[in-house]
């Protein structure tokens, strides 16, 4: 996809919240990247799994010597996959992924201006990763800047309104001709970090008074908690409802949680899951499924009472079933919504396929099933 047309993004359901600030503005996510151990092995299981198409590259032959990156797209999503390289004098690519495995380093944000996102930013309290810089080549500027957030994740924005090439200066297009069809996702719904004990509110007020989020809704341990664990979380959003960040802490509970599995492998906070929308969760489920991705199981007697919870929808419930979709409602409407299992060897990321059909909620419904889901992958691990 060309970026010459990324003013015609649209979101799908945007929700206006006045109580965020919003001064940056934010436009958007405009991509997210992955420190990996093999970013071209990984690049083709993202193409492979997940229908996601070859972008753009960057590397030795493009005059980056410290790393190689490989650029994936689908609709709106952009993911990077950045590798080290072996006489890289940056030693945080290769820390980052002794300490954490895969997983995401840079959540970047669309925005206007660059130089003032960062100075709004860093003189309401954020830590600077990145100074205003200017990057250009034949095809125009760009600038981007970046402020740090929870554990070693980093906020980058990017100003690209004086740029029309295919992605940043210093990368060149990909050509590939393995290029499995996609497979219907949209954009990123949302973005959730785990955070550490009593951290929720340290970075639910950073997201407040930093960057201008509102908070939209906080859920505690008696929302989300099973016979053994616990956690709680804060879902904070900006003005135009385009970028939400659930912010989860760990809760008291008889055994270890979800939370807690995830802190110790990832060693320390960081992304947990990325949740991507569709427009037909059956299809896109379906498919995944036929190319190796692993969901998480949804015990069958869940569907036994969902529909007198969620009343009448549109889809069969034994389609839903059979590909252990789940599904909530709330005052707007009802969405669909399923879960990967970790995508890497640690217990760490994973990813969320979401439908919404009118809901802005997100599946407090389904939190018992789901969560009593994980428990079990844990205690296969022998961490739970």
């Amino acid at each position: 996809m060309s970026l010459k047309n990324i003013q015609n993004f649209n979101y799908g359901l945007e929700k206006i919240f006045p109580e965020a600030e919003d001064f940056l503005p934010l436009l958007g996510t405009d991509y997210v990247e992955l420190y990996v151990g093999n970013a071209k092995q990984a690049a083709h299981y993202y193409k492979t799994a997940f229908g996601f198409q070859s972008l753009a590259y960057a590397g030795l032959e493009t005059g980056m010597k410290d790393r190689t990156s490989y650029v994936l797209v689908q609709d709106k999503i952009r993911l990077v996959l950045t590798t080290p390289m072996p006489n890289s004098k940056n030693k945080e690519l290769f820390e980052h992924i002794e300490k954490h495995g895969d997983g995401v380093k840079v959540v970047a944000l669309w925005v206007e201006d660059a130089t003032k996102a960062w100075e709004e930013t860093t003189k309401r309290g954020a830590k600077s990763f990145l100074k205003p810089t200017q990057e250009s080549d034949e095809n125009g500027e760009v600038v981007r800047s970046g402020i740090h957030t929870y554990g070693d994740t980093v906020h980058v924005f990017v100003e690209r309104k004086n740029y029309n090439g295919v992605f940043l200066p210093k990368f060149e297009k990909w050509e590939s001709n393995y290029n499995p069809t996609n497979l219907g996702l949209k954009y990123i719904d949302h973005m959730v970090g785990n955070v550490g004990w009593d951290e929720m509110n340290v970075w639910a007020k950073f997201y407040k008074e930093v960057m201008g989020f509102a908070n939209l809704i906080t859920f505690d341990d008696k929302d989300i908690s099973t016979q053994f664990t616990a956690l709680m979380s804060k879902v904070m959003t900006n003005g135009n409802g385009r970028v939400k960040f659930p912010i989860n802490e760990p809760a008291e509970g008889i055994k270890k949680s979800q939370i807690e599995e995830y802190l110790d492998f990832y060693n320390g906070a960081g992304v947990q899951h990325i949740a991507v929308a569709t427009n037909n969760i059956l299809e896109t489920v379906k498919e995944m499924t036929l190319r190796g991705v692993e969901f998480l199981y949804v015990p069958g007697t869940y569907y036994d009472t969902v529909l007198d919870r969620v009343g009448e929808i549109d889809e069969d419930l034994a389609d839903l079933k059979n590909l252990g979709i789940l599904v909530d409602r709330d005052d707007e409407g009802y969405l669909l919504q399923i879960f990967t299992k970790p995508v890497s060897d640690r217990p760490t990321l994973f990813f969320e396929i979401i439908q919404r059909k009118g809901a802005q909620s997100f599946g407090k419904g389904n939190f018992k099933a789901l969560f009593e889901s994980i428990e079990a992958e844990q205690e296969r691990r022998g961490t739970l």
